[in-house]
């Protein structure tokens, strides 16, 4: 009898092309970034949703309704997951996909813990000299990667469990030790330590993707925003920044550089932050939340590594 495949997905693009290559099986597309915004550990949960609405809405201009039809309508398929003997992830290397690849698993532990899980994520196969979005793939790569699908053992899964339920806490300190943890999470580690950088630094108010916007500017002949937006894109390493979300961030940037006709410099203050010379921290301060904790409660020491609680 032939297994009955699930498979979880990190776009629509990719769920097309995954289809086209006629690997058979239902889909559950998640919509979502949990990389940013308040979140609680029961993803399904009432509060969970409503905080999601609220969030998406406020920043990001989502209305509820599409919120609905988008995702909240794609998990209660999770309930279901009796129908199915194996589960196949589809989700990138990037802090963006694995918050949500953590999430997922969460789900799947809550409904059908027993389940086997595969992963098949973004990496450099054999003869390749770098690792590419799933998206981008050509079909015979794509197929190749799930050639290659990493078996999740019950300690992965465990581990997985483990950081979703960490990353819902208000104490990020607690993800450190996590970093060193043996798993077939190839890159979860490099992402923990991603999500660490990103509360502001305690010399200037910053996190490490704002300043590297700003290294950008600096090394970089940059004629406008656009052209600033695609370079903060391709140079953000593990984030995984959407570009509305990136968007977002160059525009709370936006006393740290200017634009003249031909060209984007940075400012009195942009050199300040450069220099180290300046803190910014009151003048950015916000309300935004990485998962539990709020993106300013704590801030990021480069030389140790460590966070400090205010």
């Amino acid at each position: 009898m032939a297994k009955e495949q699930l498979h979880i997905v990190n776009s629509d693009d990719l769920s097309q092309k995954i289809k086209i290559l006629k690997i058979e099986g239902e889909h559950i597309i998640w919509r979502e970034m949990l990389n940013e915004g308040p979140t609680t550990k029961d993803i399904d949960s009432v509060k969970f949703i409503q905080q999601r609405k609220d969030f998406l809405k406020k920043y990001y201009a989502i209305s509820a309704k599409d919120y609905e039809n988008n995702f909240v309508e794609e998990i209660k398929k999770f309930k279901r997951l009796e129908n199915y003997t194996e589960i196949i992830l589809w989700f990138e290397f990037d802090l963006f996909c694995h918050i949500n690849m953590i999430a997922a698993l969460h789900l799947i532990n809550k409904y059908k813990p027993t389940i086997p899980v595969y992963l098949v994520c973004s990496k450099a196969l054999p003869n390749e000299k770098k690792h590419q979005p799933l998206s981008v793939l050509k079909l015979p790569q794509l197929k190749e990667h799930y050639k290659h699908r990493i078996n999740l053992n019950a300690n992965d899964q465990e581990l997985a469990v483990l950081i979703w339920k960490l990353y819902c806490e208000k104490n990020p300190v607690k993800l450190k030790p996590e970093i060193k943890r043996k798993s077939n999470f190839e890159y979860l580690s490099s992402c923990i330590r991603a999500h660490i950088e990103r509360f502001p630094h305690y010399k200037t108010g910053l996190n490490s993707a704002e300043t590297n916007i700003l290294k950008l500017v600096a090394k970089n002949t940059i004629k406008n925003r656009k052209q600033l937006l695609g370079y903060a894109l391709e140079y953000q390493g593990y984030y995984g920044y959407t570009e509305i979300q990136m968007q977002r961030i160059i525009e709370k940037l936006d006393i740290f550089f200017h634009e003249s006709e031909n060209k984007i410099q940075l400012t009195e203050e942009g050199n300040a932050v450069i220099n180290k010379t300046k803190n910014f921290y009151r003048t950015l301060k916000d309300d935004m939340q990485f998962g539990g904790v709020g993106k300013y409660d704590f801030l990021y020491n480069a030389q140790t590594h460590n966070l400090m609680k205010l």
